[in-house]
């Protein structure tokens, strides 16, 4: 299919990597060797720490890494609790170490990153529940960190757009940790995948329909995908109730197959009198906001901390 890409994201689209999840341990190699490429290097004005900290009741210790602005001194701070992407069975959190850093270095806050478990070996609730413990530690040492309490916003791409998203509604529905406000960039949240996005973009760069039926079969377990008992915090585009969940920015890129799963979890929050923020970058496809030296990603990357820093009151 022949897709109408800006033409500074299409000048690059050829030297970039072929992600085909089928080949899963390959994938995962090649995207270890690319973070250990790009990993941020210089003097920073941010101190990062790695802790351990109690995982879901019955399950292993996750690991938090946590970005805090060096010297602060004065009132506790937002904070901004990061879920990586990957499809549920890629990466790690170095995934958002450079994004991380710069969230902490422009807008003052403390940010939390979660290491939760990947499928298909530890398919769904494994993820979510890491991510729900994560943010109960990340709440209850509020005063340690100089955070405010009343001003933590959850933040992913991809993957962990859907699972910000679902932690939101786990959060709400457990009577957990208030949120202010969630970043949902083109999440992935609808395991059915029958929109036309989905159905048409079988061959785009990096992720495509392909890509995202591996996704779901290893995060949700085979046959599961498009059945009538998928959880909706798995699948949030599945729930019914979205009332009280905190404010939202979802984005979405034209050429995705997440796109119209992005664009109809907005309108559905908006339907259940949520505060809503969608955008929809035009000649842009998954993951294209790695080619950092076009004008549409450098409005994108411009546009997110802009919008963290309203949520977060800063």
């Amino acid at each position: 299919m022949t897709y109408a890409f800006d033409p500074e994201l299409a000048a690059v689209i050829p030297m970039l990597p072929n992600v085909d999840a089928r080949n899963l341990d390959a994938v995962r190699a090649s995207t270890e060797s690319m973070l250990a490429l790009t990993a941020p290097s210089g003097e920073s004005p941010v101190d990062v720490r790695d802790v351990e900290v109690p995982g879901p009741e019955g399950a292993p210790d996750i690991r938090l890494r946590i970005f805090e602005p060096r010297g602060r001194t004065g009132a506790p701070v937002p904070a901004i609790y990061d879920i990586h992407g990957g499809g549920f069975i890629l990466g790690s959190m170095d995934i958002d170490d450079a994004t991380n850093r710069r969230f902490c270095e422009e807008l003052g806050v403390v940010v939390v990153s979660v290491e939760y478990r990947l499928a298909p070996e530890h398919p769904f609730p494994a993820g979510l529940e890491d991510c729900y413990a994560g943010l109960l530690w990340l709440r209850a040492h509020t005063d340690e960190l100089g955070v405010d309490a009343d001003r933590i916003a959850v933040h992913g791409i991809s993957a962990g757009g859907g699972l910000a998203a679902a932690l939101a509604l786990l959060s709400r529905d457990r009577g957990g940790p208030a949120l202010v406000f969630q970043y949902l960039g083109v999440p992935e949240v609808d395991d059915r995948l029958a929109t036309r996005s989905m159905t048409e973009f079988v061959d785009t760069p990096l992720w495509n329909r392909p890509n995202a039926i591996v996704s779901w079969d290893s995060y949700l377990g085979a046959g599961r995908r498009g059945g009538p008992d998928v959880s909706q915090y798995a699948a949030p585009a599945r729930a019914t109730d979205l009332r009280g969940l905190p404010p939202a920015y979802v984005s979405a890129m034209e050429f995705d197959p997440l796109r119209d799963e992005s664009v109809a979890y907005a309108l559905a929050l908006v339907a259940a009198g949520v505060s809503v923020e969608l955008h929809l970058f035009p000649g842009t496809f998954h993951g294209s906001s790695l080619v950092e030296t076009a004008e549409v990603s450098k409005r994108e990357s411009t546009e997110a901390l802009a919008v963290l820093r309203k949520a977060l009151r800063l």
